[in-house]
């Protein structure tokens, strides 16, 4: 999850262990939303790819709520891993 914030924009991650993850996106406040997301999936791809040896695709869904974003992350296809 995504959220844009008077303060900066605010990531929530839940993990396959059940676990969530909760920070803040280093890009500057007036980021713009698509790139916000961008920086997002860079980050998640990242992490999956560090800690679970595993890539990653990143879909976002359309937004339910104004300045909140979700998405789905799932292996990318030919890794040989499931959902």
């Amino acid at each position: 999850m995504l959220l844009a914030r008077p303060e900066g924009w605010r990531h929530s991650i839940l993990t396959m262990e059940g676990g969530m993850l909760c920070g803040h996106l280093n890009v500057p406040i007036d980021t713009d939303p698509q790139d916000a997301r961008a920086a997002a999936g860079r980050m998640v791809t990242e992490l999956a790819r560090d800690f679970h040896d595993i890539a990653v695709e990143v879909s976002w869904d359309p937004p339910q709520e104004p300045w909140t974003w979700t998405a789905q992350v799932t292996p990318a296809a030919g890794t040989g891993q499931d959902g």
